[in-house]
């Protein structure tokens, strides 16, 4: 009996678009490669729930083989870029007062530890046409439709404690505690736009700064910090770019 040809795994051939986007994530990648990594803890991280993960970074361990922003990443990384810079012209369309830059034409953003430790805002209302208290801290997110769902509907100190935690440090540290900071959050996919304001939150600073200590202490000391979690298939391990080395 003549056996019957199977159609249904075949390899598919790259098409047109496979080959160009190979040629924009390589070129994407090779740019990647040439910027210098930054020599301190960025505050916006301190609120990621692993500290081994954020000596890591610090001390600049090299990650798994294979592991590394890949082309899309870097695309997806671009575009919230973009985002960020749209909603910066709709709120001063609208009648914010929104500043990106210092009166000497830096970013708004601090120092501490000798420089270990840095943040940089996105920007800080001056002023506001919806009598919103000012000078606030501005800070600006995209996310996908999920994500964003999920911001919208808790609020974005139960949905991303890591936005929190950056919030809250940052206020702190830039001065701006006496009023709400002004988070915004970008849907991606529908262009949909959440605000909300989020009160300085003291206790929730502190903790982000002691963590912080911690860290550096202990990347002084050549301690490693514990991990997260005892679970080497949980969700944050699965996508870590230590995953390998941290469970060796």
């Amino acid at each position: 009996m003549t056996a019957l040809l199977d159609f249904n795994h075949r390899e598919k051939k790259p098409t047109f678009a496979d080959g160009v986007n190979v040629l924009i994530d390589h070129a994407l990648v090779a740019e990647q490669a040439t910027r210098p990594t930054r020599d301190y803890l960025g505050g916006s991280r301190l609120g990621d729930a692993c500290q081994r993960r954020l000596q890591y970074e610090y001390l600049k361990v090299p990650k798994d083989e294979g592991s590394g922003f890949s082309g899309q990443t870097l695309r997806i990384f671009a575009l919230g870029h973009v985002f960020e810079d749209l909603a910066i012209d709709w709120l001063r369309k609208a009648g914010f007062d929104l500043r990106t830059r210092n009166r000497h034409g830096e970013q708004f953003g601090f120092e501490v530890a000798g420089g270990r430790l840095q943040g940089h805002a996105d920007g800080v209302v001056v002023e506001a046409p919806n009598g919103m208290a000012v000078p606030a801290l501005w800070e600006c997110k995209s996310a996908n439709a999920k994500n964003w769902r999920e911001i919208a509907k808790r609020g974005v100190v139960k949905a991303k404690p890591v936005y929190a935690a950056q919030i809250a440090l940052y206020q702190a540290y830039l001065g701006l505690t006496e009023a709400s900071a002004l988070f915004t959050a970008i849907n991606k996919d529908t262009c949909e736009i959440w605000h909300e304001l989020v009160p300085f939150d003291a206790e929730r600073a502190q903790a982000a700064s002691d963590k912080a200590v911690r860290i550096l202490r202990a990347c002084d000391a050549g301690e490693q910090l514990p991990r997260h979690t005892e679970d080497p298939e949980h969700f944050q391990c699965r996508f870590c770019d230590w995953k390998a080395r941290c469970w060796e």
